[in-house]
């Protein structure tokens, strides 16, 4: 009789994580150095650049900020701006929280810092795997995304006077594309166009009738109500009790 197979270890998660990072720093790549090339472009310093992409660390609010910044808007207005395009991350964080209920506390509220896009479609790739959301795999995944990012704002921002216009070249392009890359990820799953459908035409008209950034949070909203409204019930246990 065959022994069962032992979990894996600590540094075998880690390095499976490491491989699935390896992807997402390519990707992201071009929208890091996209930051660091407009940060600089509305008079950040390199310093100032990487301190923004240490702390907030989230590519979307940040190219948000740094226009707003450009523009001298109210910083009351820059940080709600901010929260409204980061609205999504709480919903990551209500999902990704019932994955790591078994890690400790405190790797749970690092981990949540970590809890980008690419992170949060990782997490729920590997859920559809069948596979353990381990505190190890997960810091292989986070961190060389992390100093990536990081980095890559640094040479944005250093480099970033030699290009004298990059909405010009189309950079600023690039972030919807990735997007929708990640959107297409989860195609499979129920309700995936309903959903994705209702999301984006309340997000295009809100953006008509309300404005940015608030469009982003609204469309979420919508997409989340149709969601909640067409998932089917499950059956109480004590009703498939009866039946049986």
């Amino acid at each position: 009789m065959s022994q069962p197979s032992a979990p894996p270890s600590n540094a075998d998660e880690f390095r499976r994580g490491l491989r699935r990072a390896l992807p997402i720093v390519l990707a992201i790549l071009p929208f890091g150095l996209l930051f660091g090339t407009l940060a600089a472009d509305n008079g950040f310093g390199v310093g100032e650049a990487v301190l923004m992409s240490a702390t907030v660390y989230a590519g979307a609010s940040q190219l948000v900020g740094i226009e707003l910044f450009g523009q001298h808007v109210a910083p009351w207005l820059i940080v709600l701006s901010i929260f409204a395009v980061n609205f999504r991350h709480v919903l990551y964080s209500a999902v990704a929280g019932r994955r790591t209920q078994h890690w400790p506390a405190l790797a749970r509220a690092v981990g949540f810092f970590f809890l980008v896009d690419p992170q949060f479609a990782e997490v729920e790739r590997r859920v559809d795997e069948g596979k353990p959301i381990t505190v190890a795999w997960y810091g292989g995944l986070a961190l060389p995304v992390y100093v990536a990012w990081v980095a890559e704002t640094a040479i944005g921002a250093y480099f970033g006077g030699l290009v004298p216009d990059p909405h010009a070249i189309g950079l600023d392009f690039l972030l919807p594309i990735y997007f929708l890359g990640l959107v297409m990820e989860f195609r499979g799953r129920p309700l995936w166009l309903p959903v994705v459908a209702t999301s984006a035409a309340v997000s295009i008209a809100a953006e008509r009738l309300v404005g940015s950034p608030w469009h982003v949070t609204i469309g979420a909203l919508a997409g989340i109500a149709v969601a909640v409204i067409f998932t089917p019930s499950e059956p109480s246990r004590d009703a498939g009790d009866a039946a049986r």
